[in-house]
């Protein structure tokens, strides 16, 4: 068996545990196996099991979808539950964890009643490392990553780290730097106006799901 040199093991755990860290600050779950529905090209979609081809042309036409009911109702039109479950393995528009309902919870796969009780006694969630820490009291480092991925806390807007802002879907640096340039942010009508200056407005509702002034 050849054996992996110490002095290559240290930064590669190093570099783990960096990685970690990071993600437990971001306010949007880390994307391992899923997709942002809102954010995937057609090729992603065309790739996904069930999507016919007629199914991507009307997901990207009614894009952004703003919660993941919505996408439901589309797709639920031609899908069974068992074609959906396996649908949202591989898409999703991220949920809310202070506002989604129990419908949209429960509409993550492999999602029980039990989990969704969970997910709903630490509201309101603050940030996304509460969510490590109290959905970690019930399920391994695995599952947790798993499910990190559809959820989000929405950030404060005045003071927002770079790295919560840039964990938003689809907020590059160009973005981040619209966002902090009209810090302070006295109201969400204020947010819209600034933004609206570079997206359009279909854009800027997408955007304002992420976002807060004040507390969560």
């Amino acid at each position: 068996m050849t054996r992996i040199p110490l002095s290559f093991c240290i930064p590669v755990v190093a570099f783990v545990a960096m990685v970690s860290a990071s993600s437990l600050d971001a306010q949007v779950g880390r994307k391992v196996t899923i997709i942002d529905a809102n954010l995937a090209t057609e090729e992603e979609l065309r790739a996904v099991p069930h999507l016919t081809p007629t199914l991507v042309s009307q997901l990207v036409s009614r894009r952004p979808f703003a919660t993941t009911t919505d996408l439901n109702k589309l797709l639920s039109a031609s899908l069974s539950k068992e074609q959906l479950a396996q649908v949202y393995e591989r898409i999703f528009v991220p949920l809310n964890l202070n506002t989604a309902s129990k419908e949209e919870i429960l509409l993550i796969p492999r999602m029980g009643n039990r989990m969704l009780h969970e997910f709903e006694e630490y509201r309101p969630y603050k940030a996304l490392a509460q969510f490590h820490r109290e959905i970690g009291k019930y399920v391994d480092d695995k599952e947790l990553a798993r499910l990190e991925q559809y959820v989000f806390v929405p950030i404060n807007l005045n003071t927002a780290t770079d790295e919560d802002i840039l964990s938003i879907p689809g907020v590059g640096k160009r973005m981040l730097h619209e966002f902090k340039e009209y810090r302070p942010y006295k109201s969400i009508e204020q947010f819209r106006r600034e933004i609206g200056k570079y997206v359009d407005d279909k854009e800027v509702a997408r955007l304002e799901r992420y976002v807060t002034i004040g507390t969560p």
